[in-house]
C-alpha cells in the first residue's frame, strides 16, 4: 500500500514527545485518513487484551481474528463509517448514542442500517425514538446470540421444531463434530451434514459387503471368534514357532522352555495377579507337540484358551482337545476374510450408531428435514447482518476517536486530558502517585524489551481482596528517588473503574529516576560502604569475643601449668608507639596542607572549590543520568506488551514530571515542627565538631595559616578608614586649612635643598 501519496488535505500538526503528531479535529480529517502517510502515524498495531479500551469495539475492529488491529484495520473502519454515515459530528464527539437521522440513506447499506435500527429499536418497545445507543445494542446483541435462528449457517439441537430432528442433530455432532454459532452455543453447519450422510452411505455399503458366508463363517458368532482369535494370535504363533525350533534342533527345547531359576522366583510370589507369569509359552516346549487347550496349560491362559475351544475351534473345526498346527493355519485362514472386512471399515464416524440406525437415515427424510431448518437459519442472515453492522456502527460512533488519538497519534497520552488506553491505572506507593501504569502479562518477559526504555519500572503483583483474581502491572517511577523502592514492598493500585488493588513489588528494571537523586548518588554508595564496613567489623569482633568467652569458659576449673612470663620488651613498644606517631604526624601533615591550602585561599574562592570538588565527585553520575533521561522511550514499554510503535516517544524530565506526583502539603496547610517523640540528639556528636574544629584551628595557627588570613583580610578592612581619610582632606584644604600631621606617622623628613 502506498502510504506516501500526495494528500490534497491540509493537516495540522503538533510536536510533543519529542515528534509531530496529527490533529484529528475534523470530520475532513477522517474523510482523508487514508491519504497521511503512514510514517507519520504513531503505532502500526495494537493488541486487543490489556488495555483500557473497550473489548467489544476491537473485537469488530480485528476483522481478521488474529488478536491485533492493524492499520489496514483501521482504515477500512474509518472508510466504512464515513460512507453509512453522512454526519461525523456524533463521531468526533464520541456520543454514547447514534442519531438515526446521521444515518447515509442514499448508500444502500446505509439505508439497510437505518431499517435495522429501527427493528432493534421497535424489538425493545423504542418506536418513537430517534437515537439507538450501546446500551440498546448491547440487549440486541444478547437476543441475538440466544435466538435458535441467527443468521449464522449454524443450526443447534434448539433449533428442532421436533424431537426426532432434535436427536438427530445431537448424533450428527457426537459423530462429526460441532462448530459454534454466532452465540457460543454448539451446532452443525452444511459441512458437518455433509459429512456426515457421507460417511453413512460408505458405512452401510461396507456392512452390506461383509454379510456373506465366506466373511461371516460362525454368523452372528463370527466376531466372538475373531475376538478371541486376536487376544491368542501373538501366544499360538509364539508356542508352535518355539515348538518347530526344537523339532529343527533337538538341544533347543530346554532351553526354550522356562529355566529353573526361573519357577524359583516366581515361587515366593503372589502368582494368581502375577504379569511375569504371562511371559511364559502357553504349554511345555517339545517337538511337534500340539497345543494342549484343557489341562497342561499356563495358568495365566487358561480361561482365554478355554474360550477360545469353546467359540472357535469347536465351531471351525470340531471338538478337540488339543489344536496341532495345521489346524491353527487353517482356522487362520477361515477368519481371513473377516478380518480384511474389518481391515476395509470405512464410515467409521457413524459407528456407534449401529448399522440399523445408520440404514434407517438413509432410507428416510432426515437430510432434507435437515435442510429445512437450516434454510431457515440462512433466511435471516442479511437482517442478523445488517443488526451486526448497527451493532459496529454504534461502537465505532462512540470510541473511533478516542482509538485514533491513541493509535495515530498519542495525544491522550501527551495532552493528559484524559488517560491513554494503555494507562491502567494510578498506583501509590512510597509516597508517590505513579501514572503510567500498564497491564502486562509476565514481568520476566516485559522486562527483557522494556529495559531499552532507560526508564526505572517496578513490576507488581495486584490483588483482590477476598478473591482469586490477579494481575501484574509495570509502573514507571519518573520522580523522587530510588532508595525505598525494593522487591517485597506494598502499595495500593487503583484501575480505571476506582477499584482497589493490593500492589506488591515482584521485580525492578533500575534506572536514573531524577538528576537530583544522581547527585546524591556516590554519597549514599560511600556511606553504605563505610556502614557494611562497619558492620563487618562489629561482627567479626562480637564472633572473636563470643569465641574467646566461650573458650575461657571451657578451661574454667583447669589447672594449667604455671607458664613463664616473658620480660617486657621495651624496645619492641617503643618500636610499635614510634610507628603509630609517624602515622599520626603524616595523617596530621596531610590535612593540615590539605587545610592550609584552603585557607590560603581568597574568601570568594573557598565556596568555588568546595563546589569543585562535589563537581568532581557527583558529576560523572549526574552526567550519566542526564543522559539517560534524555533516552527515556515509551516504545519498549509498549512494544513488549505487544504494540507495534513507529516512533521514538520521548518521555523528558518536565514530561516525566507530571506522570510521578511526589507528596507535596497542601498550600496554606500549617505545619508544626515539634516532634515530641523525635530522637534527642546526643551531645558528644557536638563536642566531637567542636573538638576537631579546635585542633583544625591549632593546627593552622601553628603553621601560620591563621595570619596569614589576617593579613589578607586586613586590606578589605583597612582600606574602608583609608578612603574615608582622603575624603575629608580634600574639603579641609578646599576650606584653606592645612591638614594636621599623622600622630601615628615618623618625623617629617627634611626638605631637600635646591640646586
Amino acid at each position: 500500500m502506498d502510504t506516501a501519496a500526495v494528500s490534497t488535505h491540509r493537516w495540522r500538526f503538533f510536536r510533543l514527545g519529542g515528534f509531530d503528531q496529527v490533529r484529528l479535529d475534523s470530520a475532513e480529517d477522517l474523510l482523508h485518513l487514508s491519504e497521511l502517510d503512514q510514517k507519520l502515524w504513531a503505532a502500526l498495531s495494537c493488541p486487543v487484551t490489556g488495555l483500557e479500551f473497550d473489548r467489544r469495539t476491537l473485537a469488530l475492529l480485528d476483522t481478521d481474528g488474529d488478536g491485533r488491529v492493524r492499520v489496514p484495520e483501521i482504515l477500512a473502519a474509518v472508510r466504512w463509517v464515513c460512507t453509512v454515515l453522512r454526519d461525523l459530528k456524533p463521531v468526533m464527539e464520541g456520543r454514547e448514542a447514534l442519531p438515526l437521522a446521521a444515518i447515509n440513506e442514499v448508500d444502500p447499506e446505509g439505508r439497510r442500517l437505518l431499517a435495522a435500527a429501527r427493528q432493534i429499536l421497535n424489538f425493545l418497545n423504542k418506536p418513537g425514538v430517534e437515537e439507538i445507543s450501546v446500551e440498546d445494542v448491547a440487549g440486541t446483541e444478547t437476543l441475538l446470540h440466544d435466538s435458535p435462528f441467527n443468521g449464522d449457517g449454524v443450526i443447534t439441537p434448539a433449533s428442532a421444531r421436533d424431537e426426532d430432528t432434535h436427536a438427530l442433530i445431537e448424533e450428527i455432532m457426537s459423530c462429526v463434530g460441532s462448530v459454534p454459532d454466532r452465540g457460543g452455543a454448539d451446532g452443525i453447519g452444511a459441512e458437518q451434514i455433509e459429512a456426515f450422510f457421507q460417511a453413512a452411505a460408505l458405512h452401510a455399503a461396507w456392512w452390506e459387503e461383509g454379510q456373506t458366508p465366506p466373511v461371516m463363517p460362525l454368523r452372528d458368532g463370527t466376531t466372538d471368534a475373531a475376538d478371541c482369535m486376536r487376544t491368542l494370535r501373538t501366544k499360538i504363533d509364539d508356542y508352535f514357532t518355539r515348538c518347530a525350533l526344537a523339532a529343527y534342533d533337538p538341544k533347543a527345547g530346554e532351553a526354550l522352555s522356562p529355566a529353573l531359576a526361573t519357577y524359583e522366583g516366581l515361587s515366593l510370589r503372589d502368582l494368581a495377579a502375577d504379569p511375569e507369569l504371562e511371559r511364559l509359552p502357553l504349554a511345555r516346549i517339545e517337538a511337534g507337540r500340539a497345543l494342549p487347550l484343557g489341562s497342561g496349560v499356563n495358568p495365566a491362559w487358561a480361561a482365554a484358551l478355554t474360550t477360545f475351544r469353546t467359540r472357535v475351534v469347536a465351531p471351525l473345526l470340531g471338538e478337540a482337545n488339543s489344536l496341532d498346527a495345521e489346524g491353527w493355519e487353517r482356522l487362520k485362514s477361515l477368519m481371513a476374510p473377516y478380518e480384511a472386512w474389518q481391515a476395509a471399515k470405512a464410515g467409521i464416524e457413524v459407528e456407534a450408531l449401529g448399522p440399523d440406525r445408520v440404514r434407517a437415515l438413509l432410507a428416510g427424510d432426515a437430510r432434507d428435514r435437515l435442510s429445512k431448518v437450516l434454510e431457515e437459519d440462512l433466511s435471516l442472515a442479511e437482517q442478523v447482518e445488517s443488526f451486526e453492522g448497527v451493532i459496529r456502527l454504534v461502537h465505532c460512533t462512540r470510541d473511533l476517536l478516542v482509538l485514533l488519538n491513541n493509535f495515530v497519534s498519542f495525544r491522550d497520552f501527551y495532552v493528559q486530558d484524559r488517560k491513554a488506553v494503555f494507562q491502567a491505572g494510578t498506583l501509590y506507593l512510597d509516597g508517590r502517585a505513579c501514572e503510567l501504569c500498564i497491564r502486562v502479562a509476565s514481568p520476566d518477559a516485559h522486562a527483557t524489551l522494556a529495559a531499552l526504555s532507560q526508564t526505572y519500572l517496578a513490576y507488581c503483583r495486584c490483588t483482590r481482596r477476598g478473591s482469586t483474581e490477579q494481575m501484574f502491572i509495570a509502573a514507571a517511577f519518573t520522580g523522587g528517588d530510588a532508595d525505598n523502592l525494593m522487591v517485597g514492598r506494598n502499595g495500593i493500585f487503583y484501575d480505571r473503574d476506582g477499584q482497589d488493588w493490593d500492589a506488591a513489588i515482584v521485580k525492578i528494571v533500575e534506572h536514573p529516576i531524577s538528576v537530583r537523586q544522581a547527585f546524591w548518588l556516590p554519597y549514599k554508595r560511600m556511606g553504605r560502604m563505610i556502614g557494611d564496613q562497619v558492620a563487618k567489623f562489629a561482627a567479626a569482633k562480637d564472633s572473636a569475643v563470643n569465641a574467646n568467652a566461650g573458650a575461657k569458659l571451657a578451661d574454667v576449673g583447669a589447672k594449667p601449668d604455671a607458664a613463664v612470663k616473658p620480660p617486657f620488651d621495651v624496645g619492641k613498644f617503643a618500636g610499635i608507639f614510634a610507628a603509630i606517631g609517624l602515622a599520626l604526624g603524616a595523617i596530621g601533615t596531610a590535612i593540615a596542607s590539605v587545610l592550609g591550602g584552603f585557607l590560603s585561599l581568597a574568601v570568594w574562592q573557598m565556596p568555588l572549590v568546595v563546589g569543585g570538588v562535589m563537581l568532581m565527585i557527583s558529576g560523572p553520575s549526574m552526567l550519566i543520568a542526564y543522559l539517560k533521561l534524555r533516552q527515556r522511550n515509551l516504545g519498549p514499554i509498549l512494544d513488549a506488551c505487544g504494540w507495534a510503535v513507529n516512533t521514538r516517544a520521548s518521555i523528558n524530565i518536565p514530561f516525566g514530571a507530571t506522570l510521578t506526583k511526589v507528596a507535596e502539603l497542601p498550600k496554606g496547610a500549617q505545619r508544626s515542627l515539634r516532634d515530641p517523640f523525635a530522637e534527642k540528639k546526643t551531645p558528644w556528636k557536638r563536642w566531637a565538631v567542636i573538638l576537631a574544629l579546635f585542633v583544625a584551628l591549632g593546627m593552622a595557627w601553628d603553621k601560620g595559616y591563621i595570619g596569614q588570613l589576617a593579613d589578607a583580610l586586613k586590606p578589605l578592612f583597612g582600606g574602608r578608614q583609608t578612603n574615608a581619610t582622603e575624603q575629608v582632606a580634600p574639603a579641609s584644604n578646599a576650606a584653606g586649612q592645612a591638614p594636621a600631621p599623622n600622630a601615628t606617622a615618623g618625623p617629617a623628613t627634611p626638605a631637600q635643598p635646591s640646586k
